[in-house]
């Protein structure tokens, strides 16, 4: 797994002025938890560019005053007009044995379903998982290569590394091999065939 490194600088202040003041200078003010204090700081949006606008799950190595932190990205708040990154939260991961994320989920091979004409529905993307820092994934791979026509794959089916369990429910499909209407239809009219 990818681990992107940060430079942070310290925030002298907290609270809405302060993070206001930050993004003026074209700053992103940010907030390190989960160790032993919150360590407030301010960076650039290049350095968080590759751990926020990815489809991959990816660590982060932070350093703020010359002292690095192991981290994750827990929240990211954005402009609702914009789309420029207005906060970021990190969880450290240095004193903790679990840790909840939400996992991307990448599908690999080719279904039998497509195979004969099916259509692919993805119907999640991620997944929900209590992991610990050491089980932690890019993705979740999902192979659907057996997967067939009218079939789904459900998170229940889903092998997942050691140290690491689902938070989502079983039964929720993650993928779905749909029959589309003239294929449906193709085999309705083969069965009426036989049956004459």
């Amino acid at each position: 797994m990818k681990t992107i490194e940060i430079s942070g600088e310290k925030r002298n202040g907290v609270g809405t002025s302060n993070a206001k003041l930050a993004r003026k200078e074209g700053k992103i003010p940010c907030v390190i938890y989960g160790g032993s204090e919150n360590i407030h700081f301010m960076t650039d949006t290049l350095s968080v560019r590759d751990i926020i606008y990815t489809d991959e799950f990816r660590l982060a190595n932070i350093t703020v005053d010359g002292k690095a932190h192991k981290c994750i990205v827990k929240d990211v708040q954005f402009h609702t007009v914009n789309d420029s990154i207005l906060h970021i939260d990190f969880q450290s991961l240095e004193a903790v044995n679990q840790v909840k994320v939400q996992m991307p989920i990448k599908l690999q091979g080719t279904s039998e379903g497509q195979k004969v004409g099916g259509t692919l529905v993805q119907k999640m993307r991620r997944l929900l998982v209590l992991s610990s820092p050491s089980s932690l994934l890019s993705f979740v791979p999902v192979d659907i290569s057996a997967l067939e026509l009218g079939k789904s794959m459900r998170v229940r089916d889903i092998q997942l590394p050691e140290g690491m369990v689902s938070l989502t429910n079983g039964s929720i499909p993650i993928v779905t091999i749909d029959i589309p209407r003239a294929l449906r239809s193709a085999q309705t009219k083969a069965a009426e065939g036989k049956k004459k």
